[in-house]
């Protein structure tokens, strides 16, 4: 029974409930972004320039064809139009993270402490400091 506890404990331990909320609230903000980027920012990127789908957009490198057994071979294709969208879904998932992290530096981040005020030097140092000035003429 107490390797149980012992995993009850590391489970219940705070660090890890919040990293299981963030890897959650991540993979739902990472869909989001998904659709952000498919359905809202390229297709109108794509009508600006000439009605292009990114996500359609490959180079086939060899077409499909049938095989000696007379299944089909798919083809042999790259998705550069797929790679587009999540290169800008990055963008969109870096620079969200980058303000989140801003915004927790700027309500963490503490003032420095003002100098404290220098106290005026006392009757003595100022007698010591006008015997010096009339030493040295």
């Amino acid at each position: 029974m107490g390797m149980l506890s012992e995993f009850k404990e590391f489970a219940m331990r705070g660090n890890v409930i919040d990293l299981a909320v963030g890897v959650v609230i991540g993979a739902a903000f990472g869909k989001i972004v998904t659709s952000l980027v498919e359905k809202v920012i390229m297709p109108p990127i794509g009508w600006l320039i000439g009605g292009i789908d990114f996500s359609a957009l490959a180079w086939t490198l060899a077409p499909a064809r049938m095989g000696a057994d007379g299944k089909e071979i798919p083809a042999v294709v790259i998705g550069y139009g797929d790679f587009i969208n999540t290169i800008i879904q990055f963008l969109i998932v870096a620079f969200a993270i980058f303000m989140v992290i801003k915004m927790i530096n700027k309500l963490s981040r503490k003032k420095a402490p003002e100098p404290a005020a220098v106290p005026p030097p006392s009757e003595e140092v100022l007698l010591l400091r006008e015997i010096r000035d009339n030493l040295k003429r």
